[in-house]
Parts: C-alpha cells; sequence; structure tokens
C-alpha cells in the first residue's frame, strides 16, 4: 500500500490545486452573496467588489513600501537572530544527554509560555520601532527552533556515529557528512515553525503598539472605520502570507528530497 508520505503525481497536484482554488472560489461566493442580500453590515463586511476595488488603489499607489520594508526588515532580523542562536543553542546541548535532560523540559516549559505577554517591557524597553517586534519575534522563534535542534541532533542513532566514528569520522567530517544530514529534517522543521511564529508574532505586534508596518496600516484603517481599505490591506497580508508558504513548500520539499 502506499504510503502517505509519497510525492503526489501530476494528476494528484492538479486535483489538490483545482480543490484549492474551489475552495477559494467558494469562500469568496459566500462573501460576495452575503454582502448582497444586506443581511450583514457593511461595517462588518464591507462588499466584494468594493475591497477589489480598494486593493487595486492600494497596488497602484504604493504606500504601502514603506511600512512593507519594516515589517520585512523585523521579520528578517528576528528570524535571522532566532536562527543561528537557536541552532547553535540547541547542537550545544544536544552533545550531552545530561543536557538534554536538564534543558529540554524547561526549554519546552517556556515555549508553552504565551511570550506576547512580556511585549509591553519589549516596548518599554525598545520603544514602539522595529527593536521591540524584532525582540519579539526572536524569543517566540527561538523556543521551536532550539527545542527541534535538540530533538534532531540528540535523536541521531547511536549505532550511525559509532559506525562513522569506527570509519575515521571525527570534527567538522562528522558533523558535516553524519549528524548534519540525518538531523537536518527535524531542524529544518524548527525553521519552518520559527519562521511563521516570527512572522505572525511581527504582525501582531505591530497591531498592538506601533508607529510603522503592515500591521500598524490594518489597525489604522480600523480605528477610521474604512472597512473596505482595511480588508483589503487584510488580503495584502494574506497574498503575503500565501507567497511565505509556497517559499516554506519548497523548502520543505528541498529538505525532503532523497
Amino acid at each position: 500500500m502506499a504510503g502517505v508520505s509519497e510525492p503526489l503525481s501530476r494528476k494528484g497536484r492538479i486535483a489538490v490545486w483545482l480543490l484549492r482554488l474551489g475552495l477559494a472560489g467558494g469562500l469568496l461566493l459566500i462573501w460576495h452573496v452575503a454582502t448582497m442580500s444586506g443581511r450583514v453590515s457593511i461595517l462588518m463586511l464591507p462588499p466584494l467588489a468594493g475591497v477589489a476595488r480598494q486593493f487595486v488603489l492600494i497596488l497602484q499607489a504604493g504606500e504601502f513600501w514603506d511600512d512593507l520594508q519594516v515589517t520585512i526588515f523585523e521579520v528578517v532580523a528576528a528570524f535571522a537572530i532566532a536562527a543561528l542562536s537557536g541552532c547553535l543553542t540547541g547542537y550545544l546541548v544536544s552533545r550531552s544527554r545530561f543536557q538534554v535532560r536538564v534543558l529540554e523540559p524547561l526549554l519546552a516549559g517556556l515555549y508553552a509560555v504565551p511570550v506576547i505577554v512580556v511585549y509591553p517591557l519589549y516596548v518599554l524597553y525598545f520603544g514602539l520601532g522595529p527593536a521591540s517586534k524584532v525582540a519579539l519575534g526572536t524569543t517566540i522563534a527561538f523556543f521551536p527552533i532550539v527545542l527541534n535542534t535538540m530533538s534532531g541532533f540528540g535523536g541521531v542513532a547511536p549505532i550511525i556515529v559509532a559506525a562513522a566514528r569506527s570509519m575515521g569520522g571525527h570534527g567538522w567530517n562528522m558533523f558535516r557528512h553524519v549528524l548534519l544530514p540525518a538531523a537536518f529534517p527535524v531542524v529544518l522543521a524548527g525553521l519552518r515553525i520559527g519562521f511563521v511564529l516570527s512572522f505572525l508574532s511581527i504582525i501582531g505586534g505591530e497591531m498592538i503598539a506601533s508607529y510603522q508596518g503592515i500591521g500598524r496600516l490594518i489597525i489604522n484603517q480600523a480605528e477610521a472605520m474604512n472597512t473596505a481599505t482595511m480588508y483589503a490591506y487584510i488580503v495584502f497580508l494574506i497574498a503575503i502570507a500565501l507567497m511565505v508558504n509556497l517559499l516554506d513548500g519548497l523548502l520543505d520539499a528541498w529538505g525532503h528530497r532523497p
């Protein structure tokens, strides 16, 4: 029987994409019908045509570029710091089973704490600028990265390590040719989760307390009751998230290639 992890055939991929497009089209149709019936307040859900018109105007005006650059900088900086510190810490901890037993429950417990509760402290320390969002995104992304890195390197079968050492493997060669390939899929999964969490937390941070960023643009329109423009910016953000998800899928396929 074929395994669920086997790659889809060409027809299978086409069917998946058709199903996705069908679901998206169905949601848009429900949106259109709900607003045209007059049973839904336009303040809660503006007409689809109006949102589409505002979306086109946003793209034509290009006034979002400065805020988008700020958000991209925050996400890239936060993820880079979290990835570097998380992978390095996870690898060093994984080299000792005693360290893993001591630190893994502690890190897992901290991961379960909603870090957003410390965001006011970050705003107090770093201000309303990008620094507080970078700190928030780094903190939230760090834990899944370090835990997956510990699990990945710590889960390498001892028999593989022993076999490599018996053939003269040590130091950098052991890391490059044995440990890293064996741990890479798990480490990559942690990086993927960390990136998504970093992106979401930074958008949320911009909505809560910020003077720049895509999240702040959405809140500004909500406060001004410009719901059509607010929804247009939400659609813009969804488009960015879809592109990030596409990149994530490509990385996942690359990480699991034979």
